[in-house]
């Protein structure tokens, strides 16, 4: 899965935009500038909350276009203070998505990893960026836990062998599944993350020793549970993981719960469903601010952006959000 989209010649997110209409997926800073100007008064909230820090690093990790980082600082800029103080960070890997976020926020300085951030108080917005991740998966068999694995199947001689599942056996993973799942059916699927737990760790270290908070928005489970949630995007439509490496868009759900596990030091809130949160923060009242000066047909367009963004049967009840802060630091907005 790392290959297959962070390879450096051949992976997808390497090599291609894959946003918008003329991509394979559509993120939610995308749909509407209402989400990402919310989620920057959003930080500025929480940047009065902990005391104004002056100077203090606004961060994004896989920020897209550049879309989301853009609106929240046009939103943000009702506080000169506010953009005054901040040292606007993309953590990013695609140099085709730099260029991109280039021309959105050009006031931003890039890196590549988390850990390469100018040290200081933190806010820090990540918005599908975990489903991306890499995932290990483990499939209770009569045997025991086995790991699922990627092999070659060679059938027609005259036709390319193919990418197929395979079992390996794994006496060792009973050990370090999550403890609500050890115990699954026979033929169940168990889904960890390892990249995952170090970014988590990673960042909820600096939260404790340096200060800050995080706002998580993804797509997943609030609990930890059994399933196979391994998936492929092109062309806007689901398609097989295994069939076009490098060319589709591969994730799987999030655990929320395990971030709250492993996100040691600091203080967790939520998850709660995107659509709820939104609503507290007020987009409603957005978007009827902003129909008030459109036409008839940007009137439609802001109604529907509203019900993708929180309707419970679109992106309101699937994507969940979570906050994590440093030690002290008051409740953040949206999570009552």
């Amino acid at each position: 899965m790392e290959l297959a989209l962070a390879h450096p010649k051949l992976g997808y997110y390497t090599t291609r935009d894959p946003l918008g209409a003329g991509g394979d997926f559509t993120t939610s800073p995308e749909i509407s500038q209402m989400f990402g100007e919310l989620l920057g008064l959003w930080c500025v909230d929480m940047w009065e909350k902990l005391g104004r820090p002056d100077p203090f690093v606004f961060a994004e990790i896989g920020p897209g276009r550049g879309t989301l980082m853009a609106d929240a600082l046009r939103a943000a800029s009702l506080v000169p203070e506010f953009t005054r103080a901040a040292q606007v960070a993309l953590v990013e890997i695609s140099p085709i998505l730099r260029t991109e976020q280039l021309k959105n926020v050009p006031s931003a300085t890039w890196y590549t990893s988390l850990a390469d951030l100018p040290n200081g108080p933190i806010l820090l917005l990540a918005n599908e960026f975990f489903d991306a991740l890499p995932i290990r998966q483990f499939q209770r068999t009569d045997r025991g836990w086995c790991e699922r694995c990627i092999t070659l199947q060679r059938g027609d001689p005259d036709a390319p062998p193919s990418f197929q599942f395979g079992l390996k056996p794994d006496p060792l993973a009973v050990h370090f599944l999550p403890s609500s799942v050890a115990n699954a059916p026979e033929g169940a699927i168990v889904e960890t993350s390892p990249a995952t737990d170090s970014v988590v760790t990673t960042l909820a270290e600096r939260l404790h020793t340096q200060g800050g908070a995080a706002l998580i928005i993804d797509y997943g489970h609030a609990h930890s549970a059994a399933g196979d949630t391994l998936q492929a995007m092109k062309n806007h439509a689901f398609a097989d993981p295994l069939a076009e490496p490098g060319h589709a868009d591969i994730t799987a759900h999030v655990d929320f719960e395990n971030l709250q596990t492993k996100a040691v030091g600091a203080s967790a809130y939520g998850p709660v469903e995107q659509g709820a949160f939104l609503e507290r923060l007020g987009i409603s009242a957005r978007a009827e601010n902003l129909k008030q000066r459109a036409t008839p047909d940007q009137a439609e367009e802001i109604e529907t952006a509203l019900h993708r963004l929180t309707g419970r049967t679109a992106m309101g009840r699937l994507f969940k959000v979570m906050s994590l802060t440093g030690p002290g630091t008051p409740a953040p907005a949206g999570f009552e």
